[in-house]
């Protein structure tokens, strides 16, 4: 297939800085050809300010999770809270929350070992603080034991199983971020049954999930403990996140 001008256009100006002669470029065009996300292309992507490496070919960060995370920055403000980006992938949400919250320390948990590189690189290229930061690699909870955080904040896979894709993402981006059973739910009940054990008292949980499964996240959020729950409509009016109250 042909690649979209406006996708050749954006290639050249970000990262061949408008040389449209550049060694490289036309291999680069037949990616986009070939149905490659444009951001993979390019190598980075922009989120809240910063500049993301996309190298380990982590989940793309998506406009609508820079809407919440943007959210949650000017909820939390200058609080010096300890905050948890669970499935974190490039980093996308605590990085944000990094740079945005000046007195909060954040913890990246992934689990893809890969993606550890990708995201100590988007740290040090976007000049954030490293001391207030601390990634670990392994299933979900798991690094964290013993560990209880004000503030969770999670994109984890939530689509059915069943759902097709396409094929930009289906065949490039990966899988295990994607997916999560036949109802999309199989992490997300995964986290809500360990949930207790690592959220402190009147602590929270924001959580991004598909429109089809967010009131069954609900219910599971208020079987695991919460206090109650509130289903936000992101900027497109549809319902994507869920915050979750202890």
């Amino acid at each position: 297939m042909n690649a979209d001008p406006k996708d050749v256009e954006a290639l050249i100006r970000e990262k061949y800085s408008g040389d449209t002669e550049a060694e490289g470029l036309a291999d680069d065009i037949a990616r986009l050809e070939g149905g490659e996300p444009l951001a993979y292309v390019i190598g980075h992507i922009p989120f809240l300010g910063l500049s993301l490496d996309l190298f380990s070919h982590p989940l793309i960060p998506r406009p609508e999770t820079e809407w919440w995370t943007e959210e949650l920055a000017l909820y939390i403000g200058d609080r010096p809270l300890q905050v948890l980006d669970l499935c974190a992938g490039s980093g996308a949400i605590g990085l944000g929350l990094l740079k945005l919250c000046p007195n909060i320390r954040v913890s990246f948990g992934e689990r893809m070992e890969e993606h550890e590189a990708v995201i100590r690189k988007n740290l040090e290229k976007n000049e954030l603080d490293a001391a207030r930061a601390d990634i670990r690699i392994g299933d979900l909870f798991a690094p964290f034991e013993g560990e209880r955080f004000d503030l969770i904040a999670t994109n984890p896979p939530y689509i059915p199983n069943t759902r097709k894709l396409e094929g930009s993402v289906a065949d490039f981006e990966p899988s295990e971020a994607l997916y999560a059973g036949p109802d999309g739910l199989n992490l997300i009940r995964r986290i809500y049954s360990d949930i207790s054990a690592y959220i402190l008292p009147k602590g929270e949980v924001w959580m991004e999930c598909d429109i089809s499964n967010i009131e069954k996240a609900s219910e599971l959020a208020i079987e695991s403990g919460a206090s109650y729950t509130r289903i936000r409509t992101d900027q497109y009016q549809r319902p994507r996140l869920l915050v979750a109250y202890y």
